[in-house]
């Protein structure tokens, strides 16, 4: 008979900093009096994070939400076009697109990258679309070079959302390279955070003065003698509809204290993940999807896909031992109330996706779950055979 946990076992938990050491930070923030508008902390952040994901531009903001909004924005789409996006994704996706009085245009997903399905994607297009948003689910990477090749056949830009995506390399190079604009989240639940956070990552270094001001209410970047021979006598002058995405001073200290512990971690959950795969693999009805050798594994969640097409009953399963899995993503983003009444939200044009998602459970995956030889994932993992 295994025993239910004494504690609950969720799906994840945030890494955090020295506790002294964060404190220390935050007090040296309290006497510094600049809380927040990009003061030295935010800004030091933002080259730390240049150089650890080894990119060339990088804006940060105080959440992944508003960061999505400010990139569809920055590109200039116009009003009401069609942006072609996965319904397999996190809420927050299509809302960036609606936010920005943009039509979102679900299109089906590859059943191995589980993002866009590049075909789908050319299917979809129409003399509207203006821009692709694709999403690199639990880290794998979209099909990046066939949906480079569509955006430049038909003139369209590419937002990828990068979530799930931290520090993932494609044959060395950091995923952050491919489209117009990528997006980072730095939620807690994320493998890397700083409590709540964002980013944007982009190629095109004139974009960062348009990131730079729409992130700050849209507050223009204006030296004094520009602003004599222009008349403007407003030094917050704005001629465009901003948001406020700055991150705050201590956020910021979180994030750079940090990512001095994010290696440790994604070694602690490959570990965790090579121990769950071990005691997995001779079960019939658990496939677990595996990385193409010249990616890295930006290992924030662990997905199994279960076959017999049980897994809400292994879900509830688990449940009972105090296992708190997550059905990640169910219901899709076309079944929202908000979605489904659009065309491309129909469930015959996204069959892969409505397969998947009730197929797709996320185990327990976090670096604490290393101790005592993993004895954790070990009986989770004897939970899961003893529901067979």
């Amino acid at each position: 008979m295994i025993e239910k946990f004494k504690k609950n076992i969720l799906v994840t938990e945030p890494i955090a900093p020295d506790k002294d050491a964060i404190l220390s930070q935050f007090s040296s923030i309290i006497d510094s009096k600049w809380f927040t508008n990009m003061g030295q902390l935010h800004n030091q952040f933002e080259e730390k994070l240049k150089e650890y994901l080894k990119v060339k531009n990088i804006s940060i903001f105080n959440n992944g939400t508003i960061a999505l909004i400010t990139a569809l924005k920055a590109l200039d789409l116009p009003t009401n076009s069609e942006v072609i996006t996965t319904p397999f994704t996190f809420a927050a996706t299509p809302h960036a697109i609606a936010w920005n009085n943009l039509k979102p245009v679900f299109a089906d997903i590859d059943e191995n990258t589980m993002g866009l399905d590049p075909k789908a994607i050319e299917a979809a297009i129409t003399d509207k679309t203006s821009a692709i948003l694709a999403v690199h689910v639990y880290g794998f990477p979209c099909d990046v070079e066939n949906i480079d090749k569509i955006a430049k056949k038909h003139n369209l830009k590419v937002i990828y959302d990068a979530a799930h995506a931290f520090s993932t390399e494609i044959n060395g190079k950091s995923i952050c390279n491919w489209g117009d604009i990528t997006m980072l989240s730095f939620h807690a639940t994320k493998l890397f955070n700083s409590i709540e956070g964002g980013a944007l990552v982009y190629n095109d270094k004139r974009l960062g003065k348009k990131i730079y001001e729409l992130r700050n209410f849209g507050i223009k970047e204006i030296n004094h003698d520009d602003a004599v021979k222009d008349g403007i006598k407003n030094e917050n002058f704005i001629d465009d509809i901003g948001i406020n995405g700055k991150m705050n001073e201590f956020q910021a200290a979180w994030g750079i204290q940090t990512l001095e512990i994010v290696k440790e971690e994604q070694g602690k959950r490959a570990t965790v993940a090579q121990k769950y795969i071990e005691l997995l693999k001779d079960i019939d009805f658990i496939e677990i999807p595996k990385f193409p050798e010249n990616v890295t594994n930006s290992m924030q969640y662990l997905p199994v896909l279960i076959n017999n097409y049980k897994r809400d009953e292994l879900y509830n399963f688990l449940k009972n031992y105090n296992v708190f899995s997550r059905k990640y993503f169910y219901p899709l983003c076309s079944e929202f109330g908000c979605y489904k009444d659009l065309p491309s939200s129909k469930p015959s044009n996204l069959k892969i996706a409505h397969q998947l998602s009730r197929k797709v459970l996320c185990l327990p995956f976090y670096g604490e779950l290393v101790e005592n030889d993993c004895e954790i994932v070990k009986n989770i993992c004897k939970i899961i055979k003893e529901f067979k």
